[in-house]
């Protein structure tokens, strides 16, 4: 597949593969041989897609979009960790841009159109004494897609193939890299807090928070400069939801 790249480094090793488990865990193995910063793997079908909190990710044939990014930043895992919200920008944006769906993000690491989900974002890392090794931003896009198996079919929905795979892909690429460096400059989404929070779902409205299978309502306020969640409970009170600790929906449905 051949890509009419804009970026200064991010794919300008880029990868193809028809078939392969997982885009992450190739690239993890590609990292681990030597791979440099800005690798972008990407497959036409995956075995073994795989989501957050230990989910798989359907990745059947077709026109959807399966890739991953290779990152070898000078960040702390704590910042790294805000990479997800980053991505979720970025895909946001090639959306808009090549298809001209405006698709919402629900916090911290889906994008939704109508209601329902058409992208996940999978950010994973390997530290050691030295602190990050590299990290992998992992996105699967729904593209022109009808048929889901059953368990997420009531949750799940596709964009419309738009300018094509091909040219998704490199707008994805493109503003990655934009909000990237921006980032790597202020190692925190002060940047982005308004941009994030305007694409936002949920928010000004009551969200259930579910952590270790418990569930409690609360007010979603937006995010702050550190990607967390800003919840009010009945009384007013503020919390702070960081995102590897639980999962947010809607009262009434996926967001």
């Amino acid at each position: 597949m051949k890509l009419d790249l804009k970026t200064k480094t991010i794919g300008n090793a880029y990868l193809w593969m028809e078939e392969i488990d997982s885009t992450n865990e190739e690239l993890k193995r590609q990292a681990a041989a030597g791979a440099v910063h800005g690798t972008v793997l990407a497959a036409g079908y995956q075995t073994n897609g795989k989501g957050r909190r230990g989910r798989t990710w359907d990745s059947p044939k077709g026109d959807n979009i399966y890739l991953s990014i290779l990152l070898r930043p000078d960040l702390q895992p704590a910042e790294a960790s805000m990479l997800t919200l980053i991505g979720a920008l970025a895909v946001a944006d090639s959306i808009k841009e090549t298809t001209g769906a405006d698709c919402q993000i629900k916090w911290p690491n889906d994008l939704v159109l109508a209601g329902k989900k058409v992208c996940g974002i999978l950010t994973e890392m390997s530290t050691g004494a030295d602190g990050i090794q590299y990290v992998i931003v992992g996105i699967g896009i729904n593209v022109n897609r009808s048929i889901f198996p059953e368990d997420i079919a009531h949750m799940a929905s596709s964009i419309e193939k738009g300018q094509g795979r091909e040219a998704i892909i490199a707008s994805l690429l493109f503003h990655f890299e934009e909000k990237y460096d921006k980032f790597l400059k202020y190692k925190n989404l002060a940047p982005f807090v308004e941009e994030y929070n305007e694409r936002l779902a949920g928010i000004g409205r009551q969200v259930q928070i579910l952590s270790g299978g418990e569930g409690v309502i609360r007010t979603s306020h937006g995010i702050d400069e550190g990607g967390a969640l800003i919840v009010t409970d009945e009384e007013g009170k503020e919390e702070k939801i960081i995102s590897g600790e639980v999962s947010v929906r809607g009262l009434y449905g996926y967001v």
